[in-house]
């Protein structure tokens, strides 16, 4: 058995490097670390743990540069995104760490009672491969800043800028309290089912479920964002250029693997005309490519299995009537070009599951009504967006998603990150999601 796990450019194939896969002793004696480093760091207190955060990640910019090639080549992503990735990512280390500060402070309730905040025991982060920097941040910080040890397992397909990032910030953590396994889903299982005493995961809604079942016999706290199917409605009254734009934006945004991409689009019959042509006029301007390349803003798909889902989701609507305005079926690995599909139906498999590609697919709608039943006739509740005027406000009400946006997109600012239905066990950010990942204790005390 090769017991390295190795890394690949999904643009050229070349191989980038390897990393040592996790045996199940490595992943038990790597809990086992995390437990015995726990109390230590607790006993820092908030403002000690914060202080090390700060630092940590303060050093970690001295990477930056490294970050931002090894996301490029290992996933894909152009220069402009990665950086931008890498630098929220060094930024959101002392940010979220101030607010979890602020999150986690006792409180006096009066009568003798204080509410505290305590550390659960060793967190395991499971992080996917599209964001494999901000996505593991947003859960690892909340995670330290609570107390807890931490034991990280990235993607498979990005084990490189998560093995390196870890090595940057374990210049100045104190041992064990961060520490790295690297595998597929066998040691992501072999983590869940190993002691320790929270899960944050974001991934597929699949993983999640088996995540939960294998979490059940020791009641382990959960915390999970599990993608979604996301849905936009473009009213009549709509500023159709604006929808086509973000429309457009929204599907095609990191090739379309993008939890929180566009994924399915109803449209006003009055406008559907004008606004489908006005989506094939702005996505023939997006081109698909390597990431050094100029002009590209469509990357490579992450792995060939990908890929031949995606072009799966656009032959079976192919298959049931629908029409391909642009790119279509017959596309080699490693990328799809932007694809736009029209007459979208609700027994097509890209209605009902997420497609993670560079599609925008688009269905008409002659009833609100019927528009909103269509928009939540699914498990997934992550996202969802409503352009229009008059009643925006009235149809996004309506919509069953943990974060909608009118005329915009969602999730901006310090909103949570959660998911509504089957998208969300728990979710993070801002002071009640960061104080998932602490244990609420009760003092009752008489002086």
């Amino acid at each position: 058995m090769n017991d390295m796990l190795e890394s690949h450019n999904p643009a050229t194939g070349e191989k980038l490097g390897e990393v040592k896969i996790a045996s199940p002793e490595d992943i038990s004696q790597c809990v086992a670390r995390a437990r015995d480093a726990a109390p230590a760091w607790r006993e820092l207190g908030l403002e000690g743990r914060r202080s090390l955060v700060e630092k940590a990640w303060a050093g970690a910019e001295s990477g930056g540069k490294t970050l931002v090639d090894l996301i490029c080549r290992e996933m894909g992503k152009d220069i402009r995104r990665a950086t931008v990735e890498v630098n929220g990512t060094l930024y959101g280390g002392p940010y979220i760490s101030g607010q979890v500060l602020e999150a986690l402070q006792p409180k006096e309730t009066g009568n003798g009672t204080r509410i505290e905040y305590r550390p659960l025991g060793v967190a395991a982060v499971i992080s996917p491969w599209n964001y494999p920097l901000a996505m593991a941040n947003n859960l690892i910080v909340p995670a330290l800043m609570a107390g807890n040890s931490v034991v990280f397992k990235p993607s498979e397909e990005t084990p490189l800028v998560a093995d390196y990032f870890v090595r940057l910030l374990n210049r100045v953590l104190p041992d064990n309290v961060l520490q790295i396994i690297h595998g597929r889903g066998a040691q992501g299982r072999a983590l869940v089912e190993s002691p320790v005493n929270i899960i944050a995961f974001t991934g597929s809604r699949a993983a999640g479920k088996d995540i939960m079942a294998r979490a059940a016999g020791g009641i382990k706290r959960l915390v999970m964002e599990l993608g979604g199917n996301d849905p936009m409605i473009v009213l009549a009254d709509a500023d159709i250029d604006a929808a086509a734009r973000f429309a457009v934006g929204s599907s095609l945004e990191n090739a379309g693997q993008m939890c929180t991409s566009t994924e399915r689009i109803y449209v006003d019959r009055q406008i559907a005309e004008p606004f489908e042509s006005r989506v094939v006029e702005i996505a023939a301007l997006y081109k698909a490519g390597p990431w050094d390349m100029p002009r590209v803003n469509v990357g490579p798909i992450i792995n060939e299995k990908q890929h031949a889902m995606i072009l799966d989701h656009i032959r079976d609507a192919q298959t049931k009537g629908a029409r391909i305005l642009l790119g279509g079926s017959d596309q080699s690995p490693p990328y799809i070009h932007p694809t736009v599909i029209v007459d979208m139906t609700e027994d097509m498999v890209m209605a009902q599951e997420e497609t993670f590609g560079p599609v925008v697919a688009i269905s008409r709608f002659t009833s609100v009504d019927d528009a909103v039943r269509r928009a939540n006739n699914t498990p997934y509740g992550l996202g969802a967006v409503v352009f229009g005027k008059q009643k925006a406000r009235e149809v996004a009400d309506r919509l069953e998603a943990g974060m909608v946006g009118v005329n915009r997109g969602v999730g901006a600012g310090d909103a949570p990150w959660v998911g509504a239905k089957e998208s969300g066990f728990g979710f993070h950010g801002t002071r009640d999601g960061h104080r998932q990942f602490a244990q609420v204790r009760v003092l009752g005390y008489s002086d």
